[in-house]
């Protein structure tokens, strides 16, 4: 595993294996290994969707109902499930361009794509926004099946010499670097760029982008690697003057030692994976950026995404069920937003969510459905009463956080050891605002409020501040099928609060 966006793609080719055993079960055979392979809590995800509870489950599918299809029954499912497939396939939206004029489409053409074939695929919008005296946001959108969330670069004009300091690049189309281009005019050329992480969805943009700027010092944490084979940077995208960053501005000289401080962040979660990220902090403007280690989010959408190109995210899963045709309010929105990040951190919301990834939602599938995906909505929301109290607990009105599969990752290994020597170096710097480079942008908050983000290490237990049913899938999974590829921790497995009628 290594950072948000790299692990949960892994996640959902998990998720896509539970399906495909989901459909399998209605055959009359399951092969051995997949016998061996369902957890309890997996049993109940295949046979009756995933729900936080036994009677819920009796609205859904029924194993005896199943076990008696007939062939031909089976057959005819069949058929219907790979021609509703074959649209739901047809319909999924492979970009924006539909309501993106022509030149801004040629601007926002990102042709490497392919290298990591995630939305919004070749059309990649940049929203530049100042954030400070001398820093600036970068935003672009990336996601799978609607669940959107922004991608961020962050820039910074150097106080002491002329130039900018671009950190976690995002794709270089032509838009961005226009907007970059804008800020060169005013404060100098692109002097250095730093990429945070080993992370999939980072590297696979900083290598393009690095290219465009030749003449800049290029620096990347110094475990990158591949999988399933880890192969030379060279082939990873990094262009041949790449640097590795040195672990602390405490202990080795860099070029920007002036004006800013950085540490990195190095755990090994596992066998063969490894997670990285730079704190880097500007001492002129009292801003830290951080990579993926921490985010916050209120209710409020992104401004990235309620981009004409891109709202449809927000509609879509604002919808109650497949064929509501969702008027495009504030609140609609905000709906969306709330459901989508529930999604992006937890994957199976059993609080507020029953989640089916077997047949049935293939058989109501609308090729012609307006938001795309042909409806398919493998989601039932229970309600708003359980879909606030688990938003209210993971926000907590954008109180910082740590990402459900970054906190395993951070407390396997050593148990926190590291994180925790990290978190103490990188609070005794004097900031006043932390960007992450997802979700929301700027926090305004301090060192102490850093620090309190990751007590869950000093408490010495995995405990999280959400609602307990939606970290149950990631706990079964950490228990069960992906024991393997994790360490063993002191502090045990995450577990949540429970979210009785009254709230958390």
């Amino acid at each position: 595993m290594m950072s948000p966006m790299s692990s949960s793609i892994m996640y959902r080719l998990v998720a896509f294996l539970y399906a495909v055993c989901r459909i399998s079960s209605t055959v009359e055979s399951f092969s051995p290994t997949t016998k061996r392979f369902k957890s309890a809590l997996l049993r109940r995800c295949f046979h009756h969707g995933c729900q936080a509870s036994d009677e819920d489950s009796h609205t859904h599918n029924h194993p005896g109902e199943e076990q008696g299809q007939t062939t031909a029954t089976f057959q005819w499912t069949r058929r219907r499930l790979f021609s509703t497939s074959a649209a739901m396939v047809a319909s999924v939206p492979l970009s924006s361009s539909a309501i993106t004029p022509p030149k801004e489409q040629k601007d926002r053409y990102w042709p490497y794509w392919l290298a990591l074939p995630v939305f919004p695929f070749s059309q990649r919008k940049t929203l530049r926004r100042q954030v400070a005296g001398g820093v600036w946001t970068f935003d672009q959108v990336i996601g799978i099946y609607y669940v959107h969330v922004p991608i961020r670069m962050t820039v910074v004009a150097l106080t002491q010499t002329q130039g900018l300091l671009v950190y976690a690049p995002v794709a270089a189309t032509a838009e961005c670097l226009q907007l970059l281009q804008e800020l060169i005019v005013e404060y100098g050329p692109v002097k250095y760029i730093i990429l945070p992480s080993v992370a999939v969805e980072h590297k696979v943009l900083a290598g393009p982008f690095a290219r465009q700027f030749p003449d800049a010092e290029f620096y990347v944490t110094d475990q990158q690697y591949s999988f399933p084979l880890n192969l030379p940077d060279r082939t990873l995208g990094l262009p041949p003057w790449t640097q590795i960053l040195p672990t602390s501005s405490r202990t080795s000289h860099v070029p920007w030692q002036d004006e800013f401080d950085h540490e990195v962040l190095t755990v090994k979660p596992g066998i063969g994976s490894m997670y990285q990220d730079v704190a880097l902090f500007h001492r002129p403007s009292q801003t830290l950026m951080v990579c993926d280690s921490l985010f916050a989010t209120t209710d409020e959408p992104p401004a990235i995404l309620q981009e004409p190109e891109y709202v449809s995210a927000l509609l879509f899963h604002a919808r109650d069920f497949p064929t509501e045709i969702v008027v495009d309010t504030p609140e609609a929105r905000r709906k969306g937003w709330r459901r989508i990040v529930l999604l992006f951190n937890f994957f199976f919301p059993l609080h507020s969510a029953n989640v089916d990834l077997g047949i049935q939602p293939l058989l109501h599938l609308n090729p012609s459905d307006p938001f795309g995906w042909a409806g398919w909505t493998p989601v039932a929301w229970k309600g708003s009463e359980q879909e606030l109290q688990a938003f209210g607990a993971y926000a907590q009105n954008g109180t910082p956080t740590i990402y459900t599969i970054v906190q395993i990752i951070l407390s396997r290994g050593d148990s926190g050891r590291a994180t925790q020597e990290w978190v103490d170096q990188v609070s005794s710097w004097k900031f006043g605002r932390v960007i992450p480079q997802h979700l929301d942008a700027p926090l305004a908050i301090g060192p102490q409020e850093f620090a309190q983000t990751y007590s869950f290490i000093k408490n010495g237990q995995n405990i999280v501040r959400y609602c307990d049913d939606d970290v149950a899938f990631l706990r079964a999974a950490e228990e069960g099928p992906l024991n393997f590829s994790v360490y063993k921790s002191r502090l045990g497995t995450l577990r949540g609060i429970s979210c009785g009628p009254n709230g958390p």
